[in-house]
């Protein structure tokens, strides 16, 4: 990636629009890496689980989902964060968060995401700890904790289609 970066842009001139380029490519691929295993989990993983036999159900509960749940909190941290970046290099950063004028859309599809990313690291995160055993808890609160986690990760898989809606759509229909 890096030698295609810089074979294809070596001789752009322009700083500014190459760190722009720069970081709105590592904000795709972040949230292609999020919103995917959002969708990993709430349309495979989860619907899966009660067809798994008990004996392989520790496979996934301490491999699997662990190692998926890391790159899916820092995949919406990098997203948010890149998204924030190449906001402000094209100077929108402000006016989209404020839902001014122009930036309405993609203001209101920073949000989402702001949401979103919220309760990945706030909500389904500490929950999901508890419920795979992670950090110790009593049966019941295990029970509680992974309802509540499954609560919240269906919601941002609701959320992710408006939000997806208006950062793709910005461009074409202009900010309202």
């Amino acid at each position: 990636m890096v030698a295609i970066a810089f074979w294809a842009h070596g001789t752009y001139g322009n700083p500014a629009g190459y760190y722009n380029g720069f970081f709105r490519f590592l904000h795709v691929l972040a949230g292609v890496m999020w919103i995917g295993l959002l969708y990993y989990f709430n349309f495979v993983q989860i619907p899966t689980m009660p067809k798994v036999p008990a004996e392989l159900k520790p496979g996934v509960s301490k491999y699997i989902a662990p190692e998926a749940l890391f790159w899916f909190r820092y995949g919406a941290l990098v997203t948010v964060l890149t998204g924030l970046i190449v906001a402000h290099l094209n100077g929108y950063l402000i006016e989209a968060l404020t839902l001014g004028a122009g930036f309405r859309l993609i203001g209101l599809g920073m949000w989402l995401a702001l949401i979103m990313a919220f309760n990945v690291w706030f909500v389904i995160w500490p929950n999901q700890k508890r419920a795979l055993g992670i950090v110790p808890a009593e049966d019941a609160v295990k029970a509680k904790s992974a309802t509540t986690a499954m609560i919240f990760s269906r919601t941002n898989t609701l959320l992710s289609i408006p939000m997806l809606y208006c950062m793709v759509t910005q461009g074409a229909l202009g900010g309202l």
